[in-house]
């Protein structure tokens, strides 16, 4: 198991490495985990759907001469222009602003969060109220800092933000703020059509009701690569488990999804909801998702969702046998919403401390403990065979 494992962790973090949605990287990745889950005799579906690709060459920022750190946000659009600052730090100020022409410098409270793309379904009033602002002003470019959240580094990852978009560190936009100048901010980068793909495999359908396991496939946008180890640890093992990974005749069948483009908007949930239909979530006797388990600084853990009194009194006598993993309180931002959402039981595992790693460049392997891995794995297969 552990040397399995180990290889399959290499293929996507190392030999493939960073893989945002609709790059080459991307399409390999997809590829392989199809061709494992092909080689162990799953009916395989690769869902294939249009989505948005985006590219960077560069970014350049400087004031008066002097050049200063700064990196293009994913899926900004390119520009090259020369503009004075008008710095805004709440919703107020930047209504008042006047910014044609003009490089917004976004800062305070303003960009306490990350601002969601706006089709996206967790998107809130704040999110819509700056990014109508933003439309309706239309900068000549947004400059911000990094949001002072611990999973992401940029203000925006839109692909319908038609704003050139840059981040720049805490200590430029103090001294921006501090002593205004003209920005001369140059951004090589480009969006195009590309091609994503959810891999889903089942086991040969004997059952109306279907067991189903789910993660992302695709890694985050940026300049360095995001090996996006933790991530990639669940997916592996569940297909190292092959087409029964419990050892038993079950009165279900197993799905395994791998959705892609679950980094920007849940477009890969939206295409497998589209081809498997409302009616077919009635099947689903329960989901699990798999996102971050196995950190090696950190106990896994598990939350749950719609679990009947008695799935509930199962799942935590199943559980309490395993007393390193911890539950913890629900929580939305990953796959297992597709499911929940639509009241399907559901388990989501992560780790103590594994978000504050995910699409940064040191989620790698040494990140990742095999044994906390086993488990999970050790646990799940407990679960789906009581």
């Amino acid at each position: 198991m552990h040397t399995q494992l180990t290889r399959h962790l290499y293929k996507l973090s190392v030999e493939i490495g960073c893989r945002p949605v609709g790059s080459p990287a991307n399409q390999a990745a997809a590829a392989y985990v199809r061709d494992v889950f092909s080689a162990l005799g799953l009916v395989v579906e690769e869902q294939t759907y249009a989505c948005t690709g985006w590219q960077c060459a560069g970014a350049w920022l400087s004031a008066g001469g002097d050049a200063l750190p700064v990196e293009a946000n994913a899926f900004s659009p390119a520009c090259d222009v020369t503009a004075t600052v008008v710095p805004a730090a709440t919703l107020t100020e930047l209504a008042a602003a006047d910014l044609t022409d003009r490089i917004a410098l976004l800062h305070g409270e303003l960009v306490n969060e990350p601002l969601a793309p706006k089709s996206w379904f967790l998107a809130g009033e704040r999110d819509h109220a700056i990014i109508g602002l933003l439309e309706s002003k239309r900068p000549a470019a947004v400059l911000a800092p990094p949001p002072p959240t611990p999973q992401y580094e940029q203000f925006t990852a839109d692909w319908e933000l038609e704003i050139p978009a840059a981040t720049t560190p805490v200590a430029v936009i103090e001294r921006l703020l501090a002593q205004p100048a003209p920005l001369h901010l140059r951004l090589d980068c480009a969006k195009y059509p590309a091609i994503a793909a959810n891999i889903v495999a089942q086991t040969r359908r004997s059952s109306a009701r279907r067991a189903s396991a789910a993660h992302g496939a695709d890694g985050a946008l940026r300049h360095a690569s995001i090996p996006r180890a933790l991530d990639n640890a669940w997916r592996r093992r569940a297909a190292g488990a092959g087409g029964n990974p419990c050892g038993a005749v079950l009165p279900f069948d197993l799905e395994f999804i791998a959705f892609d483009s679950e980094e920007y908007m849940p477009i890969g949930d939206d295409e497998y909801v589209r081809r498997a239909g409302e009616a077919s979530f009635a099947e689903v006797a329960l989901a699990i998702n798999m996102d971050g388990a196995g950190y090696v600084h950190g106990p896994n853990t598990v939350a749950r969702f719609n679990t009947s009194p008695a799935l509930t009194a199962r799942l935590e006598a199943i559980v309490a046998r395993y007393p390193a993993l911890q539950w913890t309180e629900p929580w939305p931002q990953s796959n297992h919403s597709t499911f929940s959402f639509r009241g399907v039981p559901a388990l989501a595992f992560s780790s103590q401390g594994a978000f504050n790693l995910a699409h940064f460049p040191t989620d790698t392997m040494d990140k990742v403990s095999v044994e906390k891995l086993a488990e999970v794995v050790a646990l799940v297969r407990e679960i789906v065979a009581s």
